[in-house]
């Protein structure tokens, strides 16, 4: 997984859509859902390991934006 998108994607195939008007929490609320799937075994060590790389990586962005912006 590359980008905040391919995680979208994976979500997408167990129907789950997050969407709740601001980014860092989407980016939050994705995580958590990644973490209930891996527990659940529906998704591997290898996938969960490289969206939650993505997601850490997408989630410390949004942290700068809003330090920077006041």
């Amino acid at each position: 997984m590359r980008n905040l998108y391919d995680v979208q994607q994976l979500l997408k195939k167990f129907n789950i859509y997050v969407y709740l008007g601001k980014r860092i929490w989407d980016i939050e609320l994705m995580a958590i859902e990644l973490d209930k799937l891996y527990h659940s075994g529906v998704v591997s060590q290898k996938e969960y390991l490289s969206a939650k790389l993505v997601l850490q990586h997408e989630h410390e962005i949004e942290e700068q934006k809003e330090k920077n912006n006041g």
